[in-house]
């Protein structure tokens, strides 16, 4: 059932990512943003489809914000592959934007991306103005320099720094640089229904966090042909993850804990939460 249901919503998503990008004019902008935006799990729109169903909200309205947060995912991959960050050639088994095109393309598709983000999550059909305007706050604050970008800052940091990073510090950079979208997606159907948020937050940043490590066992322990995107560059560049710090087998560990605080924090919910159940539980066994 979860398999279905996540294939389904990804199915969903880019089928409005595509109409979206299908109304702009045709330039190599677009043509990029649509490079970038496709493939992928799609999970963070999946969440925002799964929360929303979660407290009774229609897929019609949740699609909005659950494509707004795949497109802003998207910039942030385009801009995180860039030769000043991460110098990625590949995302998704496909060239980066900045490969396939330049890096002003690749600057400028991610931009238009971000701002795109915000305009879906916004459309009328998202709900009154007062819900809109609290996901676009939220979006804003989770997306930028006290989230996401601050925990990319604090990675980039890091790579200069003179001793690795410790576990607390890698934790606290990892909650914003992937935790941060994760806990948006999470409780964006709670923000949609004006219900409360406590529960699901903290299964997203759980959730985020099995991610983050599970992430970093796969740049250990998978291949690229099969992630999708180079794995082993944290080791060659004698980076501090979680694998390098607690181990491969307890790395493993802690990120099956992890997934028991998130399942357990839905308990309030019973057995309709049992689909974001199952994605805890899919974040930490993918193998991309």
């Amino acid at each position: 059932m979860f398999t279905q249901r996540l294939t389904d919503a990804a199915t969903a998503i880019q089928a409005q990512l595509d109409a979206v990008l299908g109304t702009l004019p045709t330039t190599s902008i677009v043509d990029a943003m649509s490079h970038a935006t496709h493939g992928g799990k799609r999970l963070r729109g999946f969440m925002v489809m799964e929360s929303a169903r979660l407290h009774g909200i229609a897929p019609l309205a949740s699609i909005w914000p659950a494509t707004g947060i795949e497109a802003l995912h998207a910039y942030s991959l385009v801009h995180d592959d860039l030769p000043c960050m991460d110098d990625d050639d590949l995302r998704r088994g496909a060239p980066t934007v900045h490969v396939k095109w330049d890096e002003a393309t690749a600057v400028l598709a991610g931009d238009a991306l971000q701002t795109l983000a915000f305009e879906l999550v916004t459309r009328p059909e998202v709900g009154i103005g007062d819900v809109r305007a609290d996901l676009a706050l939220s979006l804003a604050r989770a997306s930028g320099a006290q989230g996401m970008v601050l925990g990319q800052a604090l990675d980039i940091a890091a790579e200069s720094a003179n001793a690795p990073l410790t576990l607390d510090e890698i934790t606290a950079l990892q909650r914003g640089k992937t935790g941060a979208l994760i806990e948006w997606s999470a409780t964006a159907g709670a923000r949609m229904a004006g219900a409360d948020l406590s529960h699901l937050q903290t299964y997203s940043r759980a959730l985020g966090l099995a991610f983050q490590i599970a992430d970093d066992v796969l740049d250990v322990t998978g291949d690229t042909e099969t992630v999708g995107k180079a794995t082993g560059k944290d080791a060659d560049a004698g980076k501090a993850t979680f694998v390098s710090l607690l181990g491969l087998d307890e790395a493993k560990r802690r990120a099956d804990a992890l997934v028991t605080v998130a399942c357990d924090a839905l308990s309030v919910y019973g057995t309709d939460a049992d689909i974001l159940r199952d994605t805890a539980r899919f974040v930490v066994t993918r193998k991309k």
